[in-house]
């Protein structure tokens, strides 16, 4: 018992070591990283923009690639005999419900660039285009929708698919921590708990919050732009940094609830907003228009996707592919161990087929949809209506969904209605992301403890104000952020696809041995069943005849009893 005891408290020893390595140094970067935005903001400004640079244009290929093959993965992955292999142990069935899984995963951050980008994407790109088509012309609002479908439909959620998938795999079924390094275990053993596998972790949490620091800057300039839109408050960098406070004051109350009463309600009720603002629009839009382009975008997505995702074109001819398509893919997969870390959390128990049908496929769907009516409403108004939107939208991307639902009817409560649901999704994106990073700095905790959650909330809040107010403008800023920071951890992502599809392949050929065991058990069992119920039946067929001849028997000598008494 002593002995038990002395190796509990061993493991808790390590793990609070762990939590130390890992945590400290972490928020030490990102500290610097704040106090030097705070303080130097130019040479902020100038050393990324010098470093944005280096990335494109030695990088820019490895993004477009990385990116394309990610895709690739998951869709093999899923229909291949590895889709049957459950995220847990195998009699582990889901936590949550679809709806509140699908809300989650929604209302986990990526719904900001939904509502961010919706509209601004197909009217930014109706007039500076991918190269090879006219500004204002039919074709390049075509080549608007089809390319803001295509940066947030399979490409992001695929690279979101993997990190959730390992993290969940390794945690519920290897029984190994939530972390990043976990996914490493089958390549390094036990130097996962060593040096290598924090400094791994390290990298991760540092990505994670770059990732999150544009997304919290995303939401303030959008949030302030709608508030200039609808009132007299000014859209500038000190209004957004009152809507950062504002923010974290809220998800602090939210993280403290935790993730079922937190994160859940909040998500419930965003999907259900952000659903009721796509059914007005696409009500009282146009609605013949929409309903033609996403016919019109579904299929030229399908038709182009591999030459959109295998050309570096634009790139060479301009700068559009560095800071629209490179910056999409950067951002999503700095913000993929955040939002693979949360996948795996509220995904355990589901197949990896049913998970990449629920991760991949819907909100890709979802995504078409929702640029369609917000893209093609904007463009609708744009060539047809009062015009106007495409200038406003170019000198102010974060006003776009504004200014198109202005053009709208009800559109002061359609307005306010918005910008409910970029601050609810601003709260779920802190309350994840703090729990998230939390997790992520205390060994893999599930529940971590609640001042670590709120010292990562306050950090990443920071580093999205000083983004915001470096000299290169809050949206370029944060664009160059995430490229420069994408980078080390996609290489370790490809480490992590080699590391999990190890494991898959010992896994499955165990299940399978498993499998043909019990069915041979079933079969011995079975042919038992056939032997007793063909011995019982032949026993009872002998018990009949023997009543039968007990009772020809007693007939007989009842009567010779009866010939007797005569």
């Amino acid at each position: 018992m002593r002995r038990r005891q002395q190796m509990a408290n061993d493991q808790q020893m390590k793990k609070v070591g762990n939590i130390g390595v890992v945590f400290v140094i972490s928020t030490i970067f990102v500290t610097l990283f704040v106090i030097w935005g705070a303080l130097s903001p130019s040479t902020l400004q100038k050393v990324a923009n010098n470093g944005l640079e280096w990335m494109i244009t030695n990088f820019g290929w490895f993004y477009m690639l990385i990116t394309a093959f990610f895709v690739l993965f998951v869709i093999a992955l899923a229909i291949s005999p590895y889709g049957k292999l459950r995220l847990g142990k195998r009699d582990d069935r889901p936590e949550y419900s679809w709806f509140s899984w699908i809300g989650m995963l929604f209302a986990a951050g990526i719904g900001v660039g939904f509502v961010f980008w919706g509209v601004a994407e197909p009217v930014l790109y109706y007039m500076d285009p991918p190269f090879g088509y006219t500004p204002g012309t039919r074709e390049s609002a075509l080549a608007g929708l089809r390319y803001g479908a295509y940066h947030w439909s399979l490409h992001p959620w695929a690279i979101f698919s993997i990190v959730g998938m390992t993290l969940a795999y390794v945690q519920f079924r290897k029984d190994r921590p939530a972390l990043i390094s976990s996914a490493f275990y089958p390549m390094i053993g036990g130097r996962v708990d060593g040096p290598l596998g924090k400094t791994i972790d390290i990298l991760a949490v540092l990505a994670t919050c770059t990732g999150v620091a544009t997304t919290f800057g995303l939401s303030a300039m959008q949030i302030t732009g709608g508030l200039s839109h609808v009132t007299a408050i000014p859209n500038s960098p000190w209004t957004q940094l009152i809507i950062i406070a504002i923010v974290t004051v809220l998800f602090m109350m939210s993280a403290a609830r935790g993730l079922d009463r937190g994160i859940k309600i909040l998500s419930n009720i965003n999907l259900t907003v952000a659903a009721l603002l796509l059914l007005f629009v696409l009500i009282v839009g146009p609605t013949l228009f929409i309903a033609e382009s996403f016919v019109t975008t579904l299929g030229g997505y399908i038709t182009n996707v591999v030459p959109m995702a295998l050309t570096l074109t634009p790139f060479s001819e301009s700068e559009w592919l560095g800071t629209n398509t490179i910056f999409f893919w950067a951002w999503h997969i700095s913000w993929a161990p955040f939002m693979g870390m949360f996948i795996a959390r509220i995904s355990k128990g589901r197949t990896i087929r049913e998970f990449m049908a629920g991760v991949l496929i819907v909100p890709s769907i979802l995504a078409i949809i929702w640029f369609t009516t917000f893209g093609g409403t904007g463009l609708y108004i744009e060539r047809f209506g009062a015009g106007g939107l495409a200038a406003l939208v170019n000198s102010q991307v974060e006003i776009a969904l504004f200014a198109t639902l202005s053009e709208l009817p009800l559109h002061l409560i359609t307005n306010l209605l918005a910008i409910v649901l970029i601050l609810i999704f601003f709260i779920t994106s802190a309350d994840s992301a703090s729990f998230v990073l939390g997790s992520m700095t205390s060994n893999g905790d599930l529940e971590p403890k609640v001042s670590v959650k709120l010292t990562w909330g306050l950090l990443i809040a920071g580093a999205a104000s000083v983004l915001l107010f470096s000299g290169g403008g809050g949206l370029h800023a944060l664009q160059t952020a995430s490229i420069i920071a994408a980078l080390p951890f996609a290489i370790i992502m490809i480490v992590m696809i080699i590391g999990i599809m190890i494991t898959f392949s010992n896994d499955w050929r165990l299940d399978r041995k498993c499998q043909i065991q019990q069915r041979v058990d079933q079969a011995k069992g079975e042919f038992r069943q056939e032997m007793k119920e063909e011995v019982y039946e032949e026993m009872k067929e002998e018990m009949y005849d023997e009543i039968y001849d007990e009772m020809k028997q007693d007939i007989m000598d009842e009567l010779d009893q009866k010939d007797n008494r005569k």
